[in-house]
Order: C-alpha cells, then structure tokens, then sequence
C-alpha cells in the first residue's frame, strides 16, 4: 500500500517559470533600448522613467491595498513594465504631473478596474498613453531633438510626422524624403520621437532575448510587421509621390515597440497561435490604415486597443476542439 498514486487537479506539467520570472524577463529586454534613451535625450529620459514607474507602482499598492483591499503585488513585476512602457510612449520633456496622471490612467483605469493581472482586457501602458494624447495633445507631441543632432532645447516632427504634414500639403515624397532620416538613422535612433521609437535595432534585440527566453513567440510581431510592410509596399508601387516605401514605416513611429513588446501582452492576446496570427493582421491593417488615411500619423495604439477588445471573439473563433469533441 505504500505505493498509491496521488490524484490531484491539473495541471500536470510545470516549467519552472512564474509570473515574476516572466515580467523581470521582459524588464530585462527592455533594457538596450532604455539606456539608449538616455544616451540620446540625456537625464530627462531617465527622469520620465522613474516618475512613470514610481507612480505606477505607488497607484497600485494604494488601490489595492486601500481600495480593493487585496494584498498588494508591486513585486511580481507587472506595475514595474507598465511604468517602463508608459515612459517609452511618451516625449522625455513631458512635465512630470502628465506622467502622473497617464500612470494613473494606466494602472487604476487599464488594470485594476478590471480586477488585476489577468484580468484586464487592454494593455494597461496603451491605456495610459491614449488617455495622455486626447487629454493633452500638445504636450504628447512635442518632441525634442535629440542629443546626437547637436542642438538642445527645441522641438521637431517625427518622420511620420513630416511625411504626413508634406502629403497633406500636397508635396511629393520626392521632396519630403530630403528632410528624413536615412536608415541607418533610423536603425540606430538618430531620430526624434519617444523614448521607445528610437532604436529599432535595439527593440529587435529585446524581441529576439524574449523569443530565446520562450516570453513571446514570432506570430504576432511577424504579423504585424509583415502586414504593414505589404500594404504600405503596395501603395508606394502604386504611388511612390504620394506614399513613403515600406522602411519607413517598419522602422520609424511605435510599430516595433508595439508589435515586440505591447501587441505580444499574454493578458490582452490570443492564446493560440492561430489567433495571434489574425490578431497581429488586424493590427498591421489598422495601423497602415490609420497612417495613410487617418488624422494622425501613427496608429500603432489604437490598433492595438482596437484588437484587444476583439480578442475574446478570436479566441472563440480558433478555440481548439475538445479531446473527444466533434
């Protein structure tokens, strides 16, 4: 009798990873890009950083603790990437009671009203960044130059920016493409924009430690950077005066923050790859749709939103049959 077997609950298997191990993993990828950030816009990046995590993790052990009366969990790591994001969504000259109120948005609005990790529909940072840009939409787009260019103080466009307000005046791209960023520029961060648009390189390089650490798989950065690409190929062979080629938009504006390190939240995705495949669809179309014909020049936020709230209905669609089921 000293031999039964012990029945207890699934699951079965475990992989040695925990919530903590995972967040800490993602802090860990997004550290390249960061202290790049701070090479390029200097202490101000460093000090929206800290005023964005700081609040973040101040709101969320108050409403826990004094609102929902749970027991706080600042640590497992979740607050501490929703600071870090919310800073990389925004100009590092941004006025630090602005932080405040985006952290706010974002983890009392995007997280906890919801009931916590797990259980929040949208990506808590997006939340906090799109609460910032209607309410203040001055100071969320004015961005400074960076360090590199010599020249401190003063605002500029983003690329995206110049190219949508030259289209709009009627200039060909033939002209605007004399005032962008090459791509070696681009690929290094010799551009202006937020903390977290300015190094693709470096944003792929935490991609692919996150691929190698098993946080996130390629469907849904790969389709969402594969969409926009296609589209926005399309258009240019049609129209090169009227429509910038591809490169632009793969590496310039959020799409690699977005489609590497907000589009992939295991919350606010689908669960199978199925699933993170026309997700990560939705998003590339949403996002070149928005660019090419919307009112702003970037688009990477609301699409993702918009397919957050769509995931419950993707997840329905490809939820894999029951072992046994018809």
């Amino acid at each position: 009798m000293s031999n039964l077997l012990t029945v207890s609950p699934s699951p079965h298997v475990h992989s040695g990873d925990s919530t903590q191990k995972i967040m800490y993993r993602v802090v860990y990828a997004m550290i390249p890009a960061l202290a790049w950030s701070v090479f390029v816009f200097g202490l101000d990046a460093l000090r929206v950083t800290l005023i964005a995590i700081v609040a973040s993790l101040a709101f969320e052990y108050l409403i826990q603790k004094y609102l929902m009366k749970v027991k706080p969990t600042i640590t497992d790591g979740s607050a501490l990437i929703t600071g870090i994001l919310l800073a990389f969504n925004v100009p590092s000259n941004l006025p630090w009671w602005i932080i405040v109120i985006g952290a706010l948005a974002a983890v009392g609005i995007g997280k906890l009203s919801f009931g916590g990790l797990g259980s929040n529909i949208f990506n808590p940072a997006l939340v906090g960044r799109v609460f910032l840009l209607i309410s203040f939409p001055v100071q969320m787009t004015s961005w400074p130059v960076n360090s590199q260019s010599g020249i401190d103080g003063i605002t500029s466009a983003t690329p995206l920016g110049l190219i949508k307000e030259g289209v709009s005046n009627g200039t060909p791209i033939s002209e605007i493409s004399g005032n962008l960023p090459s791509t070696i520029d681009m690929l290094f961060g010799n551009i202006g924009g937020s903390l977290g648009e300015i190094s693709a390189l470096l944003l792929i390089l935490g991609g692919l430690y996150m691929l190698w650490k098993k946080v996130i798989t390629w469907h849904i950065p790969v389709s969402v950077i594969g969409t926009v690409a296609l589209i926005a190929a399309i258009f240019w062979l049609v129209n090169p005066e009227t429509y910038i080629n591809p490169v632009y938009h793969i590496l310039t504006g959020g799409l690699m923050l977005g489609a590497i390190f907000m589009a992939t939240d295991m919350v606010s995705s689908p669960m199978t790859p199925k699933g993170q495949i026309i997700f990560g669809v939705g998003i590339g179309i949403i996002t070149i749709s928005i660019r090419l014909f919307g009112a702003y020049p970037e688009g990477i936020s609301f699409a993702i939103l918009i397919m957050n709230a769509v995931t419950p209905l993707i997840n329905n669609y490809v939820k894999p049959k029951r072992f046994g089921g018809n």
